[in-house]
């Protein structure tokens, strides 16, 4: 364990018993970055993860949390970063996106690669490392950002959808594997959100990821906070295995309504 991750270990260590603590994974922007100000907000110790260090630690400077670097695709990043976390209470993955849009005959391996390993890996490699101590604090609360492409399949785009299946069947595998233990597992499903996941996918250009939402009105990051924030918030013994959210102008993922 680096000094870093050993000194955000003593200063989680030290926070009031009483403390909840959580921790959100891709948290440099979007959805991640506004679930955190939400959790921060009803009183969470909010631990961020993400590749974008110089973002996290302005982030967690604002919120009165904890920033440490991430790679979801790295096994040893994700190990030393749940090594620093003695107790949590929720849990947010959140890290993910997609790249490309080409057809099966004519996928790129890497971006596959990529997207099993960010998606998929990824929240594999949190769970594994975090819920020894989600189950210790006795509460713990899995929030697994999904999305419609885990139900649904479109031409072009096999493969962030077959991503997205496995994370969710991964996710919900977990609600039967620990029932009888304190924790709870949500997954959340969005639609259209108006974030850097476009420009991600159509690697930095602009006009392609604009045209996504063109002439319609897409979710925003703080949509989607607001409802992680509604689940976290929830009575113990109340656990929403399932929300789908899209934005009313959307009906699916390849039928939505333009003006």
């Amino acid at each position: 364990m680096s000094t870093d991750h050993s000194a955000a270990r003593e200063r989680l260590a030290a926070l009031p018993a009483d403390t909840r603590v959580a921790v959100v994974t891709g948290a440099s922007s979007g959805i991640g970055e506004a679930t955190a100000r939400e959790l921060a907000a009803q009183g969470f110790h909010v631990v961020v993860g993400a590749r974008r260090l110089d973002r996290l630690e302005a982030l967690a400077q604002e919120i009165g949390g904890t920033a440490l670097p991430l790679d979801v695709t790295d096994a040893d990043s994700c190990a030393a970063f749940c090594a620093a976390v003695p107790r949590l209470h929720v849990l947010v993955n959140n890290a993910g996106g997609a790249k490309g849009t080409t057809t099966v005959m004519d996928a790129d391996e890497d971006q596959w690669r990529w997207m099993w390993e960010t998606n998929v890996l990824g929240t594999l490699r949190m769970v594994r490392g975090l819920m020894p101590v989600l189950i210790s604090t006795g509460d713990g609360l899995v929030v697994t950002i999904t999305s419609v492409a885990a139900f649904e399949t479109y031409d072009k785009g096999s493969g962030y959808t077959s991503a997205k299946h496995a994370q969710a069947v991964l996710h919900r595998t977990l609600r039967g594997e620990f029932l009888g233990e304190p924790v709870r597992f949500t997954e959340i499903a969005p639609g259209m959100v108006e974030t850097e996941f476009s420009l991600v996918r159509f690697d930095g250009d602009d006009d392609k990821a604009s045209s996504v939402y063109q002439g319609l009105t897409p979710m925003v990051a703080q949509d989607i906070a607001e409802i992680v924030g509604f689940a976290a918030s929830r009575p113990s013994h109340v656990n929403l295995d399932q929300i789908v959210v899209k934005p009313r102008d959307q009906h699916s993922a390849t039928r939505a309504h333009r003006r």
